[in-house]
């Protein structure tokens, strides 16, 4: 592999073919905004390839034993982590991040492929004592079926090994409609899985027409598994089109983290690990720290704070040396942000630092603090995705838990505090489905990912990740 940016293909039955109609879409890069490669854009004709590969890989891939698929994702792992390099410089090209972080996401990939291969060794099912003595009641775990993924730009390696990597463990098939603004990385990641020697079809990949694709694959009788990560208006068109047709799925939808700064907190910890979290890929992340809701005993400072890392980030091209920001994934995403910013100033909101694009090229925008924020702004209602934090005081605990839950989002959340009586009050009351306390996001794979509410429903780590594949079957036997 080079680390020149290739045109991508599909991957069907172990082959990398183009599309049948022989269509394409340009892939830019959003640091300059220059064509830098071509993906093949699927139609029909290629799903129908793609899915009875995907029947036929799974036919052999529940067939083998557990230990087995074990040493395989390993070995693919291993190839992740000996190409990381060129895979990040890939990831970077399509889509802006510092190399740095495109290099963590690839390694972090590899420990998430062997760990769930570890757990995929450890589904387990259970003999129950029956009350007929001549007969043995047993619970079996089986693999649901061949899966379809649909997966975002914002880490296009991350959010696909999550859902692989539990899907193989469990014994299934996998087709993923990765993102086209970003399509290599994707590629490279499944290139490691078919060269560690999958049989043909256990691991599929195509792009083209997201709606288009999905609604074709869901309802299709060869899935029968969907696994969806992006935002809440799309899944949950999805989740509900998955419900029509019975389909088993998981739902990592959007958030609007709140970040709660007590007046007891170590000031230097929360602005260094939230002020990173927040700023980390441009602050287009899921789980990104958004809505700073901060003691006003702390809140003048804790808002100098912010602006000094930020203005101590190094905006620039993700390849280019000590790049600390990167740009953002596509035009759209500028527009985006001005339209939050100018509401913010609109509703009596001061833009402490940032609050507009930078140069001329590029998809690149300062990192913003806003202060002084009121609930009304769009900022503090709907999530950003993009490198803006929005900071307001509060005097009561109480009242900073309930901004908190006031929204329907629940994927995240933050809080920084000495106090252990407040820990505990914040773990306990604080709605979403993972909960941050001193501390940076630590998604580990050990551990679940997902939300509650409009954030949606499952889990993407942890032994849970791998029960959402399985499917429970009773059996009773009497000689």
């Amino acid at each position: 592999m080079t680390a020149s940016y290739p045109n991508t293909q599909l991957l069907i039955a172990n082959e990398w073919l183009d599309a049948a109609s022989g269509k394409t879409l340009d892939v830019l890069n959003p640091a300059t905004g220059a064509v830098i490669g071509k993906v093949a854009h699927a139609g029909k004709d290629d799903l129908d390839r793609a899915l009875a590969a995907a029947q036929k890989g799974f036919e052999t891939w529940r067939a083998t034993p557990a230990h087995e698929r074990a040493a395989l994702m390993r070995k693919a792992a291993a190839l992740v982590r000996e190409r990381a390099g060129d895979i990040a410089r890939l990831l970077t090209q399509e889509q802006g991040k510092p190399l740095v972080e495109a290099k963590g996401e690839t390694l972090a990939a590899a420990d998430i492929i062997e760990w769930f291969a570890d757990e995929g060794r450890r589904v387990y099912g259970r003999i129950v004592p029956s009350r007929n003595l001549a007969a043995q009641s047993l619970v079996i775990k089986e693999p649901v079926g061949p899966v379809a993924a649909f997966t975002p730009w914002n880490f296009p390696i991350n959010q696909v090994v999550r859902k692989l990597g539990a899907a193989l463990a469990a014994g299934c098939s996998f087709l993923v409609k990765a993102p086209e603004e970003t399509p290599a990385s994707p590629a490279a990641l499944l290139k490691a899985f078919v060269d560690a020697g999958l049989p043909p079809g256990v691991v599929g990949l195509v792009y083209g027409n997201p709606a288009e694709i999905s609604e074709y694959l869901i309802p299709h009788p060869i899935i029968r598994k969907i696994t969806f990560t992006g935002s809440t208006p799309v899944g949950k068109q999805l989740a509900a089109l998955a419900g029509q047709h019975m389909k088993r799925a998981t739902m990592e939808l959007g958030g609007h983290a709140p970040v709660i700064v007590c007046d007891d907190a170590d000031l230097a910890l929360a602005v260094k690990a939230a002020g990173a979290a927040k700023f980390r890929n441009a602050g287009q992340v899921c789980i990104s720290p958004t809505r700073f809701l901060v003691h006003n005993s702390l809140k003048d400072e804790f808002t100098q704070m912010m602006v000094k890392h930020a203005q101590g980030l190094k905006l620039g091209d993700g390849l280019a040396e000590g790049t600390t920001l990167g740009p953002l994934a596509n035009a759209r995403r500028l527009t985006a942000m001005a339209k939050v910013v100018e509401d913010a100033q609109a509703q009596g909101a001061k833009v402490a630092t940032g609050g507009e694009r930078v140069g001329t090229s590029g998809n690149f925008f300062a990192p913003t603090i806003l202060a002084d924020v009121p609930l009304t702004a769009s900022v503090f209602n709907d999530e950003p995705f993009g490198p803006i934090a929005a900071i307001r005081g509060f005097d009561n605990l109480d009242d900073a838990i309930a901004e908190a839950n006031r929204l329907p989002f629940g994927l995240s959340a933050y809080a920084y505090t000495r106090s252990l009586k407040n820990a505990h009050l914040l773990a306990q009351r604080v709605e979403a489905g993972m909960v941050w306390i001193n501390q940076p996001a630590t998604p580990t794979p050990e551990m679940p990912f997902g939300g509650i509410k409009d954030s949606g429903y499952g889990s993407e780590g942890g032994p849970e990740a791998v029960e959402a594949y399985l499917n429970t079957k009773a059996v009773s036997i009497t000689a």
